[in-house]
C-alpha cells in the first residue's frame, strides 16, 4: 500500500460521512487505503459510517474498526496507526474533512521528489458553526522549516498533514499525552526537513466543546507546561532548549496575569 489515512472518530455522527467521502473521491495513480477507527461511539457515527461505506464504490479502499471498548483519545489513535500499512501516512480526524480532490496526489508528488522532506503540510480553512475563515496566520509561515522550528510551536494542522511512515514504535507516553498531534510531528520532523504549501486542501473545524477548547486558559497552560516538560525527554539538547523557551513563555504568561491582578489590587489602596 503506498498511503494510508488515518482516521479516529468518536461521536461525530454530524461530521463523519462528509469526511470519509472527501477521502475516497481523491484522485490518485496510486493506491491508497483508509484507516477507520470509531472509539466505541454513543451516537449514530457507527450506523452512518456503514450507511456510507455500502454505497460508495471506493468502499474496498476502507479498514473499519469499531472498538469495542473506548480507549481514548490518544489509545484510539495509537491503534490506528499501527493498522496503517501505508508508506506515506496522512491524517484525517472524524469531524475534518478534505476539500481538494488532488491533495493526496499532490502530497505523495512532493514527498517522493524531495527525499530530505520527512512531511509536508498546507493550509487550511477553520471552520467554526458555519463560518469559514482561512488560516491567515499560516501565509507567514516559511516555505521550509526544521525540527528546530516546530520546536518553537506548533504551526500544523492535523488533516492537513502527510509523513513518511517511518515511526515503527511510538513512545510509551504517546498513548498519555494530552496533545498527540504536536507530539506526532516532533517525532516525524527528526527524520528530515518540513515543507509548507500555500494552498488549502481541508477543513479543521472548531468546536467550543473539544477536549482542549473546553479548558480554561490558565488550565490550558498548565497543561501544556506538563506536557512540553515530558516532550522535549525524547529529543536532543539543542531541541530541548527550544522546548524549554516555549515553556519559560507560556509560564511567563501567568506571571504577566499575575501582575496584573497585583496592580489591581494595589490601585485599590
Amino acid at each position: 500500500m503506498f498511503v494510508s489515512v488515518v482516521m479516529i472518530t468518536y461521536n461525530h455522527a454530524l461530521y463523519i460521512k462528509q469526511a470519509i467521502e472527501s477521502i475516497l473521491s481523491q484522485k490518485t495513480n496510486f493506491e491508497f487505503e483508509l484507516v477507520i477507527s470509531n472509539d466505541k461511539s454513543t451516537d449514530e457515527t457507527d450506523a452512518i459510517i456503514r450507511e456510507t461505506l455500502a454505497s460508495n464504490p471506493n468502499a474496498y479502499k476502507v479498514k473499519y474498526y469499531n472498538n469495542e471498548v473506548n480507549l481514548g483519545m490518544m489509545p484510539n489513535s495509537v491503534s490506528a496507526l499501527e493498522k496503517a500499512s501505508g508508506k506515506y501516512i496522512a491524517l484525517c480526524e472524524g469531524d475534518d474533512y478534505w476539500c481538494d480532490d488532488q491533495k493526496l496526489q499532490i502530497q505523495v508528488d512532493f514527498l517522493e521528489n524531495n527525499a530530505d522532506f520527512s512531511l509536508c503540510f498546507h493550509n487550511v480553512y477553520l471552520l467554526t458553526g458555519t463560518e469559514f475563515k482561512e488560516d491567515n496566520p499560516r501565509k507567514k509561515i516559511p516555505e521550509i522549516t526544521t525540527i528546530k522550528d516546530l520546536a518553537k510551536n506548533n504551526y500544523i494542522h492535523t488533516p492537513s498533514v502527510m509523513y513518511r511512515n517511518n515511526l515503527f514504535e511510538l513512545p510509551k507516553y504517546f498513548s498519555e499525552a494530552p496533545i498527540g498531534d504536536y507530539f506526532l510531528h516532533m517525532l516525524n520532523a527528526q527524520h528530515g526537513k518540513i515543507k509548507y504549501m500555500d494552498k488549502i486542501m481541508s477543513v479543521y473545524r472548531i468546536h467550543n466543546t473539544s477536549y482542549w477548547s473546553s479548558k480554561k486558559e490558565a488550565e490550558q497552560r498548565v497543561i501544556m507546561i506538563d506536557f512540553l516538560t515530558k516532550l522535549k525527554t525524547y529529543f536532543d539538547q539543542d531541541t530541548q532548549k527550544l522546548l524549554d523557551r516555549q515553556i519559560l513563555k507560556i509560564k511567563s504568561k501567568d506571571m504577566s496575569f499575575l501582575e496584573k491582578q497585583l496592580y489591581k489590587i494595589k490601585s485599590l489602596f
